[in-house]
C-alpha cells in the first residue's frame, strides 16, 4: 500500500540523539516505497531550518528535548508551516503528555516500542488528516477524559498527577521537607524525591517552589 498517489511520505525526522535519529533511519529504509526520510535534525533549532528548506508532509518528533521540547517544536511548525503535520514520538505513556501534544496542534502521539511497519501504517493514517494516537494510552486517555468531565478526580489530575503525587503536592504546599513527606506518608525519601520529579514534569516547573507556585496558581490547592 502507498501513502498516496502523489508518491511516499516526505518525512523529516527530529530527535536530540543521533543514535535515535540514526536507528528511526534505518528501521524505515525498508518502507521506502511509502516512506522517505527527507531531512532529519539533532534539536528543535535545527528542525526549523531543515524543516523551512525542505517543505516535508510529516514530522517525526521526540517529544522531550535538550532546549526547545518536541511540543515547543510542534507549536512553532503548527503556526510557520500549517500543511506540515507533526506527530510526537515518546518513551512516556503518560495521557498528560498526550493530551498537551493535541493541545500544541499534533497530528499524533506514538510510543518508541512501535514496530516499523505500525508506525508507517499511523505515519499514512497521519498524512490523510486522522489523529493516531498509541492504542493502549489512547484507552485510559478516554476514561480519563471521562471521569475528569464528571469530577471525580482528585486535586492535580487535571494536571496528570497520580493520587499519590497529588497528596505529595498537598504536603510540599504546607510546608513539609522530603523527610517530612516520607515520615507522614510511611514511605522512604528516595520514593518521595521519585514523586517530585514526576510532579515537576507534570507541572513544567523545575524544582519545590515552582511546583507549589503552581498549585496555587492553579487552585490546585488553596
Amino acid at each position: 500500500m502507498t501513502s498516496t498517489a502523489a508518491g511516499p511520505i516526505r518525512l523529516v525526522l527530529v530527535d536530540d540523539h543521533e543514535m535515535v535519529v540514526a536507528g528511526l533511519k534505518a528501521m524505515l529504509a525498508q518502507f521506502r516505497g511509502r516512506v522517505r526520510v527527507v531531512g532529519e535534525a539533532i534539536g528543535a533549532e535545527e528542525a526549523m531550518v531543515v524543516v523551512a528548506g525542505l517543505d516535508p508532509d510529516i514530522v517525526l518528533c521526540d517529544i522531550r528535548m535538550q532546549g526547545a521540547s518536541g511540543l515547543d517544536l510542534c507549536r512553532a511548525l503548527r503556526e510557520r508551516h500549517p500543511a506540515c503535520k507533526v506527530v510526537l514520538l515518546s518513551v512516556y505513556d503518560d495521557e498528560q503528555y498526550l493530551f498537551q501534544s493535541l493541545r500544541a496542534g499534533a497530528s499524533g502521539y506514538l510510543l518508541k516500542k512501535i514496530s516499523g511497519e505500525h508506525l508507517v501504517r499511523q505515519l499514512e493514517l497521519a498524512q490523510t488528516g486522522v489523529i493516531v494516537i498509541d492504542a493502549g494510552l489512547a484507552g485510559r486517555a478516554v476514561d480519563t477524559a471521562a471521569r475528569l468531565q464528571s469530577d471525580e478526580f482528585w486535586p492535580g489530575a487535571r494536571q496528570g498527577l497520580t493520587q499519590r503525587e497529588s497528596e505529595v503536592l498537598s504536603l510540599m504546599v504546607t510546608g513539609l521537607s522530603n523527610r517530612g513527606i516520607a515520615g507522614r506518608l510511611v514511605v522512604s525519601d528516595e520514593t518521595v524525591k521519585s514523586h517530585l520529579r514526576a510532579i515537576y514534569r507534570k507541572l513544567g516547573v523545575n524544582d519545590r517552589t515552582g511546583a507549589v507556585a503552581t498549585a496555587l496558581r492553579e487552585g490546585i490547592f488553596q
